[in-house]
């Protein structure tokens, strides 16, 4: 049986580097060169999932078919590879830890002291070569190559026994079937416009400290690197300057790939790997497309985006992701309005009215509006009205889960004269509950308890436009909620 080939993808100076992205593009990559292609993230926080976690701490929770609610990484890989991935495809402390004190619990240790090393070590490594093996992308057999993201920067504590199990790992599986990439920032200075190293060096010396040694590096900087400036990380971080990458800024994402392409990644890759002259050359003319297109567009669609966790736009990626592929099917130039729904409300205008002026005003100069999901009820009579705005106006909007709902609301309350309806999320007692709390849910436990993952919906009426969509009686749809429109 041929050997599975990995590929880790560290970061160092700084969190926010585009690991994710890398990572994806790099796979990309591969699977453009006839490689079949799985992917790992590592978060190491002691959180089980990313399921409880606020927006503005981790971005968004991305949901997989399965029901796992996942790092938004993890949607990165799903869209650039094409696959579907599992709940164990997000590898969590929390999950590790768990993994080993239920064994400790068994009795499977058989009475030895349980400790970092080598027990939580050896079931990283273990849970890496199973889910390394579960084919992704629909087809029989495992997959050629698994890319590993480690999340978080070189040097953080939580990482350790990550950096350790990996370090045992290449060990394990071979030098030929380990390659490291190690994504770090060469920033420039403004003032002098010099691109400095000495983060770059830093951050490999403390990963070359902890027992990994990179084989290729990937800089992020504003600009492509000089050859004085790859001569230098190469003397100083003992890497082949023709193994040096720059992934300097681009208008869109679909061009780090091809940033990745030209500069002869994947050869680099292979000769880690010992894959030369097993894979053909990559051909990306539909991302070259992509990205030609997407420089070219310049009539604006204006969307505004009325939520709560707008300080962020990582709190909503893929619904961004989403309006960037419409717009460009549609040859627009996307342009997101941010609106806080809480300054849509009157209490705003009492309050600050230049925050609430200044919403009303994007508000109001929008081409379509989407209010997308959430928790809790601050800003929902903000939403309300914002699609009541939308309704009266005959402005496009789209609803999406809390959104959805609040769209019911607003009908009831203004359309049906029920002017107490609302959800029973923001008022148990409401005498119109439109908006119902799903029996399947659970009132005290928070983590993984509502309904999750890919469901399957049959439409009712053939003659509809979302069978006209669709092209068919049903749609399967991934699901994250514990409240449902009341059929009452």
């Amino acid at each position: 049986m041929k050997k599975m080939k990995y590929v880790l993808v560290t970061g160092g100076v700084v969190s926010g580097l585009g690991k994710g992205v890398t990572a994806s593009s790099i796979g990309l990559l591969l699977k453009a060169c006839g490689l079949r292609v799985t992917s790992i993230k590592i978060d190491p926080y002691l959180n089980s999932d990313a399921g409880t976690m606020s927006p503005f701490e981790h971005g968004e929770v991305f949901v997989l078919d399965d029901g796992g609610e996942v790092d938004l990484d993890l949607g990165n890989y799903e869209r650039f590879l094409d696959v579907k991935l599992t709940r164990d495809n997000n590898i969590t402390t929390g999950k590790i830890y768990q993994f080993v004190l239920d064994k400790e619990r068994r009795g499977d240790y058989l009475g030895k002291t349980v400790q970092v090393v080598p027990q939580v070590t050896d079931a990283i490594q273990e849970w890496i070569e199973r889910v390394a093996m579960i084919p992704v992308d629909g087809k029989e057999g495992p997959a050629d190559v698994c890319v590993i993201e480690l999340g978080g920067t070189i040097g953080d504590i939580e990482s350790m026994p990550f950096i350790e199990a990996l370090g045992q790992f290449s060990y394990r599986v071979g030098s030929g079937n380990f390659c490291l990439i190690h994504v770090s920032l060469v920033p420039v200075i403004n003032v002098v416009g010099e691109q400095k190293t000495k983060p770059t060096q830093h951050s490999v010396r403390g990963l070359r400290g902890l027992g990994l040694t990179p084989n290729i590096l990937a800089c992020r900087s504003t600009m492509a690197l000089d050859e004085n400036v790859k001569e230098k990380l190469s003397q100083f971080c003992h890497v082949s300057a023709e193994d040096i990458i720059t992934l300097y800024d681009v208008p869109n994402i679909w061009h780090i790939p091809l940033l990745l392409r030209d500069q002869k990644a994947h050869e680099a890759i292979f000769k880690v790997l010992n894959l030369l002259g097993t894979a053909k050359e990559p051909s990306l003319k539909e991302w070259t497309t992509r990205a030609e297109i997407c420089d070219m567009l310049h009539e604006p669609v204006r969307i505004a985006i009325v939520g709560k966790y707008t300080g962020l736009s990582d709190s909503y990626l893929s619904v961004l992701k989403a309006l960037l592929h419409a717009s460009v099917a549609c040859r627009k130039k996307l342009v997101v309005d941010w609106v806080p729904a809480s300054d849509l409300e009157d209490m705003t205008e009492i309050e600050n009215l230049d925050a609430y002026k200044a919403a009303w005003k994007l508000l109001k100069s929008a081409d379509g509006v989407l209010v997308p999901g959430g928790f809790g009820d601050r800003g929902v009579e903000g939403k309300i009205l914002a699609a009541k705005y939308a309704r009266e106006n005959g402005v496009p909007f789209l609803g999406i889960c809390l959104g959805m709902q609040i769209a019911v609301i607003e009908f009831a309350r203004s359309v049906l004269g029920l002017k107490d309806a609302n959800s029973t999320e923001f008022d148990p007692n409401t005498r119109n509950p439109c908006i119902i709390f799903m029996p399947e849910g659970s009132k005290t436990h928070m983590g993984g308890t509502m309904r999750l993952g890919s469901r399957r919906t049959y439409f009712q009426v053939m003659d509809c436009k979302s069978v006209k969509l669709y092209g068919r009686s049903f749609i399967d749809e991934r699901h994250r909620h514990r409240y449902e429109v009341s059929g009452i």
